[in-house]
Order: structure tokens, then C-alpha cells, then sequence
């Protein structure tokens, strides 16, 4: 990227005063930080799933991996394993497989003209689509899992409340920095030790 003269941010475990001079001497415009900032008090995060993850990243019990087949757009990413979230197997299992929301719909041509597919939508509707069950093998709705990790979960009939789904990076040195006590920081204070290392 460099070569070619474009503008380019490295990210993933970018997060650390030393990050923005190593990408800057690279020939990088800057470092993109997004698990940090999702974990701090202006983060769209519900407070208490925020809470939660910084306890237990604290304490070495957070489990953060790749899931390449939840998305129902098959792109993979990272999601975090606390309790009640769709990443328990057990907690996706008892999740009603919906999708009234859409936002990820694949157009498709049907038999009797376009339709659309997801993924993550009931299975037999999916076939009935044209789409493959195999493909529907693990997916987890975002549209739903996604607005419930910030605290807008739907509720449904019978007082079941949308699970939240987490999707947050591998590393989280940098709590060891900015939450060494699993206590809550802010975006400034991000700012303010990411610009420790940078010079003029």
C-alpha cells in the first residue's frame, strides 16, 4: 500500500502508545483502534456486558475466538463467550431462528421471480429459497444479536429477550493499562496513552 501511495491503517493489536510511530514509519496514515474503545464508558456497549468483559479479561477467564460460520454473510469474526450471549452453544440452541429484521438479505432469483435469503433465517425457509442447509449451519442473526449487545434487544412473545451477540479482538493488553482493576475507563483516557508515544 505504501509503494502504490495510498492511505492505509493497520488494525487488529493496535492498541498501545508504540502502535501509531511503528505504523507511521511503515508509510502508514495512522492505526485504526476499535476493542479498546468498545470497552470504554462512551462505548455503545450495554454498560454491564461492558463490565462483564473487562472482569473477565482482567482475570484471564474471557474466551475470544474466530467463528468463521456465524456470520450469515460468511465473513468471519471475533466473538466473546460470556454467559447469555449466542456465542453458547446452548444459549443459540434455545434462540427461535428469525430473521424479521433484514438488514443482511441476500437478493436471489427464484423460481417465481426475486426473493430473499438469509443465512440465519429458519432453515427449511432458506431451502425453500434455493439456499443450501448446509450453509445454515451455525449462523447467528446479527441484525438481532448485534443491536442487542448495545442494549436494544427485541423482546418476543413469552417474555424472551433477544440474546446479544459480542464481537470484540483477540487481544486486550491494553486493559492491563487502562483498566488494571477491571474498573471503568474513558475514550480520553484511549486517546491520552495512545498519544504517549507519539512525537511531533
Amino acid at each position: 500500500m505504501a509503494a502504490l501511495g495510498l492511505p492505509f491503517w493497520p488494525a487488529g493489536g493496535q492498541a498501545g502508545p508504540e502502535a501509531p510511530a511503528a505504523a507511521r514509519a511503515q508509510g502508514a496514515a495512522g492505526v485504526q483502534v476499535g476493542s479498546a474503545f468498545a470497552l470504554c464508558e462512551e462505548s455503545g456497549m450495554a454498560a454491564g456486558l461492558r463490565a462483564e468483559l473487562r472482569g473477565r479479561a482482567c482475570a484471564g477467564a474471557l474466551t475470544v475466538r474466530n467463528d468463521p460460520d456465524a456470520s450469515p454473510t460468511s465473513f468471519p469474526f471475533k466473538a466473546a463467550e460470556p454467559p447469555g450471549t449466542v456465542s453458547e452453544p446452548e444459549v443459540a440452541a434455545a434462540r427461535r431462528r428469525v430473521c424479521d429484521l433484514g438488514f443482511l438479505r441476500t437478493p436471489v432469483r427464484g423460481p417465481r421471480g426475486l426473493v430473499y435469503r438469509c443465512a440465519a433465517e429458519p432453515v427449511a425457509a432458506y431451502v425453500r429459497k434455493g439456499g443450501d442447509a448446509a450453509d445454515a449451519s451455525g449462523r447467528r442473526c446479527l441484525c438481532n444479536g448485534l443491536p442487542a449487545t448495545i442494549g436494544l434487544a427485541q423482546r418476543r412473545p413469552g417474555g424472551r429477550v433477544e440474546p446479544p451477540l459480542v464481537t470484540i479482538g483477540k487481544d486486550l493488553s491494553f486493559l492491563s493499562a487502562l483498566s488494571p482493576d477491571a474498573g471503568p475507563y474513558a475514550a480520553a483516557d484511549v486517546v491520552r496513552w495512545m498519544a504517549a508515544g507519539v512525537t511531533a
